[in-house]
């Protein structure tokens, strides 16, 4: 059943209308992904937004040791943004993303067995475990990433108290104030456009080829003429590239320069060249569905039946 909320999400991340949400999830029995394709292949999406749905609440935070070398980004989810600001859970979050800094593992399940760095006596598991006890609330470890870098630093930003948070990796030759205040506004910059790649060499030709059969359909359904349709295409291919890939976006700060041109402008000012290697943005929640009722009994609920 399609129901309301369902109805509301897609057109909070589509700006189409609400019958063409509406007759667009019916098309596709309720999958969210495949009514954005069908909306924007009729030009009626706005823009699909990447972003996952919001449902869990927490915190995402990141940890860099001293010699800004080594990092990591984690995200800590709990039920509701009252124990998100909590002493005890905001402390557990930092610690582990501490933790994950100096450990080796990989996986969120080797994670949570590792002794607590507050605790040998404890592993973060039964640390997790003692805290949901106390303040009666589901609380989980959701991702996490590690970073260690060589011939550069590393730089984060926490947008929204702990709702996105970014880490990214500067390469050059130089450590100075420059290159740290680079690295902080590329990772301003990822908080805010939210690019899906660092640049044109790491899409995949999956995405790629997705896109450009969604712009075919939506030239030909403009009525364009066959013989044009693969310039706009091509066209509207490379429009996507320059909003998705971070070095080509256009800069926050500054409308007149890209990323790249701020880059090229600021290793000109210390005489040795600033890359962006990689970067990682977490936010909150996302991806991970809210439980959805069904309608009728959305209806029955608010009629007290």
């Amino acid at each position: 059943m399609i129901t309301a909320s369902m109805v509301k999400e897609l057109r909070e991340r589509t700006g189409a209308g609400m019958m063409d949400c509406k007759r667009a999830l019916s098309e596709t029995n309720g999958d969210m992904d495949k009514a954005i394709e069908i909306l924007r292949e009729k030009g009626l999406a706005a823009a699909a937004k990447k972003a996952g749905r919001i449902a869990a609440e927490g915190l995402v935070v990141t940890y860099i040791s001293e010699d800004n070398k080594k990092g990591a980004i984690v995200e800590l989810n709990c039920e509701t943004d009252f124990v998100a600001a909590n002493e005890e859970f905001v402390k557990l979050a930092k610690n582990i993303a501490k933790q994950i800094t100096y450990s080796n593992v990989t996986t969120v399940e080797e994670l949570i067995e590792e002794k607590y760095i507050e605790d040998e006596a404890s592993t973060i598991k039964d640390t997790l475990t003692a805290l949901i006890a106390k303040i009666g609330e589901n609380m989980s470890v959701r991702r996490f990433k590690r970073f260690s870098v060589e011939n550069g630093m590393l730089q984060s930003y926490i947008h929204g108290g702990g709702r996105i948070a970014v880490m990214v990796e500067v390469a050059c030759d130089k450590q100075d104030e420059t290159v740290a205040q680079v690295g902080k506004d590329v990772a301003m910059q990822v908080a805010a456009a939210n690019p899906l790649f660092l640049d044109e060499t790491a899409v995949d030709h999956e995405t790629i080829e997705k896109e450009k059969e969604i712009y075919r359909v939506q030239a030909l359904n403009e009525g364009k003429p066959e013989k044009i349709v693969e310039k706009m295409v091509d066209g509207r291919v490379k429009k996507y590239l320059k909003e998705v890939c971070l070095v080509d976006q256009v800069w926050v700060k500054n409308p007149d320069y890209t990323i790249t041109k701020y880059l090229q402008e600021e290793s000109k000012k210390i005489g040795a060249d600033i890359k962006i290697t990689r970067f990682a943005r977490f936010e909150r929640g996302e991806g991970i569905e809210k439980k959805e009722d069904n309608f009728a009994e959305e209806v029955a609920k608010m009629q007290g039946k």
